[in-house]
């Protein structure tokens, strides 16, 4: 059985791009700082959300730890991570731009 699915996904794999060509179509062309900073834009969009999950949470901590050094340590951790997550977000963004603008001309 392993190998039936095995032999039917090489055949798909393979197949895919002759159905392509036969239609006469092209692919399509991408450009590759475009794509990068596309996928950038998005992980640094879910990056922020989870920073900010973070924060939100630690604050929560620091509010139900009721003078409990443990629960007060665990939440300033979880600040400092949700900051230096931010920071790493903003940091490679930056770089993206960066590298956008020396290879722009």
């Amino acid at each position: 059985m392993k190998k039936v699915l095995a032999t039917l996904t090489s055949i798909g794999i393979l197949a895919v791009p002759l159905i392509i060509s036969a239609q006469g179509t092209t692919a399509p062309t991408v450009d590759v700082l475009q794509a990068l900073d596309r996928t950038t834009n998005w992980l640094f969009v879910i990056l922020l959300i989870v920073a900010a999950i973070f924060i939100i949470i630690a604050g929560y901590f620091f509010i139900t730890a009721q003078g409990d050094p443990e629960n007060i340590k665990k939440a300033r951790n979880m600040v400092l991570y949700g900051v230096i997550g931010a920071m790493v977000g903003f940091l490679a963004k930056g770089l993206v731009i960066l590298a956008q603008r020396m290879t722009q001309g």
